[in-house]
């Protein structure tokens, strides 16, 4: 069957010939018809990412949309290695494919899924996130960032802060559900003003995409707003900013600032597939917007190296 193949570590992903999969014992085989490609894939494929397993040649793509071969439509995470989703088949445990409402189509549900699910998981399942309160997302101006903007208005919060670097993309994200932008400006002092005026109001939940310097500056705004500020949910996702940051210890032992994850490992993978779940069936209801770029399967190359994480490319297969 044709893929798209790592061969070696940190290449670029080929298409090629791979091994058709058999399924195993409790396994659907899956007909893809769409797979997305993420920085999660990217950094995967890469062998950086710390859920990489290093195994040699594999075939990209962590999830996607196809049929079972009784004809259901489902979407699907977590192939069996060596397959991946980025094939004209795989095969995947069958508690880990999700069937699909009739009004989603196959490129939406593709495109959506991953960084849809990255914020409904860290909403419902790290800061137990409460109708009227108030999210700061951190890093909405990307495809992620931007369904964590609708995602939070869509589960009740009351008012939804927004920060990004690209000013006129931020400016954009007021339609999508967002009171108040944030841009991410090189003045430390400014930027943490900025964030303290917004805490000293009050804020609930921080999702956080960057990492880095912006998030330095987050904590610490958090921790100076005082005592008579609310406590601080702040769910670390993603780290486009930087891996690492510099956190005074004083942070959170003045403050009630409550650091945790969110992602494979920090929860359960039955409840992320549970978060998908619901993050696909209140897609069309919730009207969630996504800009996707379908590319044919044969094209891998070219789409790997152009995807710039401002609209999400889905590669998809002719059944």
């Amino acid at each position: 069957m044709k893929a798209a193949i790592v061969q070696t570590a940190g290449q670029t992903p080929v298409y090629g010939d791979f091994a058709e999969p058999v399924p195993c014992s409790g396994e659907n085989r899956i007909a893809v018809t769409a797979a997305a490609i993420s920085p999660l894939v990217k950094s995967r494929a890469s062998g950086t990412h710390y859920s990489s397993s290093g195994s040699l040649p594999f075939v990209v793509g962590i999830d996607g949309v196809g049929r079972r071969d009784d004809g259901r439509r489902v979407y699907f995470v977590l192939p069996r290695a060596p397959y991946g989703s980025m094939a004209e088949r795989t095969a995947v445990p069958s508690e880990q494919c999700v069937a699909l409402p009739d009004d989603l189509d196959d490129l939406t549900a593709a495109a959506i899924a991953n960084p849809g699910m990255s914020s409904w998981a860290a909403y419902a399942e790290r800061a137990r996130l409460k109708a009227g309160e108030t999210v700061l997302v951190n890093g909405a101006t990307g495809t992620a960032g931007r369904l964590a903007v609708q995602v939070a208005r869509y589960l009740g919060a009351g008012k939804v802060i927004a920060t990004g670097r690209n000013a006129s993309a931020l400016r954009s994200v007021t339609d999508l559900g967002a009171d108040v932008t944030i841009p991410l400006v090189e003045d430390e002092a400014a930027l943490e003003d900025s964030f303290k005026q917004q805490f000293a109001e009050g804020v609930d939940v921080v999702v956080d995409y960057l990492w880095g310097k912006s998030a330095e500056r987050l904590l610490i705004a958090g921790a100076k707003a005082g005592a008579n500020a609310t406590p601080i949910r702040f769910v670390q996702i993603g780290s486009v900013g930087g891996s690492d940051i510099t956190l005074p210890s004083a942070v959170l032992r003045s403050s009630a600032i409550e650091l945790m994850g969110s992602g494979i490992g920090s929860i359960a993978l039955d409840r992320l597939i549970d978060a998908i779940r619901g993050l696909l069936q209140a897609t069309t209801q919730g009207g969630f917007k996504i800009a996707a770029n379908p590319v044919p399967l044969s094209e891998v190359e070219q789409a790997w190296l152009s995807d710039d994480n401002t609209r999400r490319t889905v590669l998809t297969v002719q059944q």
